[in-house]
């Protein structure tokens, strides 16, 4: 394993002006760019966080597969929550340093480098490409991740990233897209990287979302009604898309969104045991190691499911309001069937000049070209119920202003 260099357009420094610009409007920034959490972490967290502070995992190495109690609190989880039994389907576990560090070093943990093919949507979260160009392997994009047809016959495909809910676009697989999938990477030997960080973040009923076989986003104001309990998407991990079996999928999770615990780092990997244990060493040599305290604060994050429905509840909310005062600034928005983010084309054709529009608002969004769509925003619900109020307001104002 050994990086080499990387290119993308995921530079934050292009919207420094715009971010400048929106800081001068009366009532100042309000930042709906960056996915960062902005709500308290649950109490429990907190409180086992400070009750494993000087326990023998904190002043001692801590176990870079996880204490017996995180790995037990995972295996839970992905079966209460997620309907997935990962001693049934033969499946290892290794916590990873936040979600991100996970899908970067990905390729060059698989041994991936020259010659090899990646597989990835063309409109994605940019650090599936960065991860893969850092290994030396080839990105190949596709405009559709569960058209299989677009990539099984490309030679040298080695690893295919899903991601289900999607960021930026909001869109979620059906378990027999998700099964189609794993049965094309496993008949060319390739591997399912399956990134389900959103997974507790859907907005329909779970029915719906097993059957639909393309997802389209919720119009506000529609017919569906918003579930009781949040609903998990499917998994590629679940028994009947994996066969039974968790060989050639692996499937990553984070506790940043579902507990506001970006700043924890808190993060893991769930599938194939003998690629997990191979990573587990590396990571063991690397240092690449979840601290004492986090992995106590883990384990009572995944255990406190009110705290989770809570927190969902306050997305959901957000999303709405916010897609009510996009639709009246002359967007055409829509809730997402999944993720944190309204996806919406932009009115001039062009990110970067809607962008200048918003910052003449005061508001801050992600331009698409982040995502490999220059024609599209993102805008995020990680934002204070205040400033998604205020966002509303400013938008509802009228046509986005012009230079």
């Amino acid at each position: 394993m050994g990086f080499r260099t990387y290119s993308s357009p995921y530079d934050w420094g292009k919207v420094a002006d715009y971010r400048n610009r929106a800081r001068q409007v009366p009532g100042g920034l309000i930042d709906l760019s960056v996915g960062s959490p902005v709500d308290a972490v649950p109490r429990s967290v907190q409180e086992a966080l400070s009750a494993a502070a000087d326990k023998a995992n904190a002043h001692g190495y801590p176990a870079t597969a996880g204490t017996p109690e995180l790995r037990t609190a995972i295996a839970d989880w992905f079966l209460n929550c997620r309907d997935v039994d990962l001693d049934a389907i033969g499946a290892g576990i290794v916590p990873t340093v936040g979600s991100k560090e996970a899908v970067a070093l990905m390729a060059s943990l698989l041994h991936l480098g020259r010659g090899d093919v990646v597989v990835q949507p063309k409109i994605s979260y940019p650090t599936y490409e960065i991860g893969t160009q850092l290994a030396g392997a080839t990105v190949l994009k596709v405009d559709d991740i569960a058209d299989v047809e677009s990539w099984r016959h490309v030679p040298c495909v080695k690893a295919i990233w899903v991601n289900s809910p999607c960021n930026p676009t909001g869109e979620v697989l059906s378990a027999a897209q998700l099964t189609s999938i794993v049965a094309a990477a496993r008949a060319m030997g390739a591997v399912v990287l399956s990134d389900e960080c959103y997974a507790l973040m859907s907005w329909l009923p779970g029915d719906v979302l097993d059957e639909k076989a393309t997802c389209p986003a919720v119009e506000v104001g529609g017919s569906v009604d918003v579930p009781a309990v949040p609903p998990a998407v499917p998994s590629a991990l679940g028994f009947g898309i994996c066969g039974g079996r968790a060989q050639g999928v692996l499937a990553l999770y984070s506790l940043s969104k579902q507990s506001n615990m970006a700043g924890y780092r808190a993060a893991f990997i769930a599938g194939d045991r003998d690629l997990i244990e191979q990573m587990t060493q590396y990571r063991k040599q690397m240092g690449q190691i979840i601290a004492g305290p986090v992995q106590a604060a883990m384990v009572a994050a995944l255990r406190d499911t009110g705290a989770v429905h809570d927190q969902w509840m306050r997305y959901w909310h957000r999303l709405v309001s916010l897609v009510s005062g996009l639709r009246r600034c002359g967007y055409r928005a829509v809730v997402p069937y999944g993720a944190l983010y309204v996806w919406t084309a932009a009115q001039t054709g062009d990110c970067w000049s809607d962008l200048d529009g918003l910052a003449r608002l005061g508001i801050l969004a992600s331009p698409g070209e982040f995502y490999g769509d220059r024609g599209h925003l993102r805008f995020s619900v990680t934002a204070s119920d205040e400033d998604i109020g205020r966002a509303v307001e400013r938008l509802s104002a009228g046509p986005l202003p012009q230079a």
